[in-house]
């Protein structure tokens, strides 16, 4: 028995031009199978709203130090103040509105670096896959140089050449990840390049840039988005690795790698300082990577078909 909520393949077939609206349904239809995509859509949309009301959410201000606080415990424990939810930190500042502070660097953080890896990736894979010859055996192995070292390793060496901060941190981030949407264009241009809606807007007088972005790049679109999905959770674990390196974002910031740094040597005595940033970094994460699931089983017409 055939489910109500699926897409009619013969009205689809009756009617072969599909509007914008039916395609989102469709797309939607098969994104919402997959419930923990919905529940990491929710996670993350309220992750989005956090970082915006910020100053309007925030009980406190995330540089404000409460001198009479230091190192207060959750107020659920003994000694615990009920004016600082999340306890506070070593010179006594507001976890709390230290951590939803932090969701706007964190959130920033994954969108540059992941539009400025795509955007490059893009440009790279584009030239590589319609070109070939010496141009893409040029920058593949460029690609494949990169790609050789961990990439944690290779954004420290370039955080410490370029200096610590938040800038270099994430433009160190993006090279490193770049080779992968550079690769992951190129295939996708490969296999698009020599069908026949390519052969007849060439034969039909279209030009180079015309046939490369407006012709064969929105039928490369899927793989990219969802590897986009996927990249930005890795920004967010690279940034707060450096930063607990003490190569990212530099205090007073409330970037939450930048908090596990600060409060590596009370994990022992003040549990709270170390946990609650892991946990909005775990929940941020898995969230980010649950949406990149759905993504790839609403995207990918093989699993449609399965």
């Amino acid at each position: 028995m055939t489910d109500p909520a699926a897409p009619n393949p013969r009205v689809n077939a009756d009617h072969p031009p599909v509007g914008r609206g039916e395609r989102f349904r469709e797309f939607w239809y098969y994104f919402s199978v997959n419930r923990g995509a919905v529940i990491g859509v929710f996670v993350f949309s309220l992750l989005v709203l956090v970082a915006i009301f910020a100053p309007w959410i925030a009980p406190h201000s995330p540089t404000q130090q409460f001198r009479d606080a230091l190192l207060v415990p959750p107020p659920w424990i003994e000694g615990g103040r009920a004016e600082f939810l999340f306890g506070t930190d070593a010179v006594g500042r507001d976890i709390l509105s230290r951590l939803i502070h932090g969701a706007r660097y964190s959130l920033l953080i994954g969108a540059i670096v992941v539009t400025l890896s795509l955007s490059t990736g893009i440009m790279f894979g584009l030239l590589a896959g319609y070109a070939r010859g010496w141009v893409d055996t040029v920058l593949m192995r460029l690609m494949d140089l990169i790609l050789a070292f961990p990439s944690l390793l290779l954004a420290l060496v370039l955080v410490a050449i370029l200096g610590p901060g938040l800038v270099n941190t994430m433009i160190a981030i993006a090279l490193v990840l770049q080779p992968h949407f550079t690769r992951l264009t190129r295939s996708a241009v490969l296999a698009e390049v020599n069908r026949e809606y390519v052969t007849s807007a060439r034969v039909a007088g279209a030009g180079h840039m015309r046939l490369m972005f407006r012709t064969i790049l929105p039928n490369c679109l899927a793989p990219l988005i969802v590897q986009a999905t996927l990249s930005f959770s890795t920004a967010i674990l690279d940034a707060a690795a450096l930063g607990f390196l003490g190569l990212g974002a530099q205090p007073p910031t409330p970037e939450w790698g930048t908090m596990l740094a600060e409060a590596r040597q009370f994990i022992l005595r003040a549990w709270w300082v170390v946990t609650f940033p892991g946990l909005a970094i775990l929940i941020t994460v898995l969230s980010i990577n649950l949406v990149g699931d759905g993504l790839r089983d609403a995207l990918d017409p093989k699993l449609k078909r399965s």
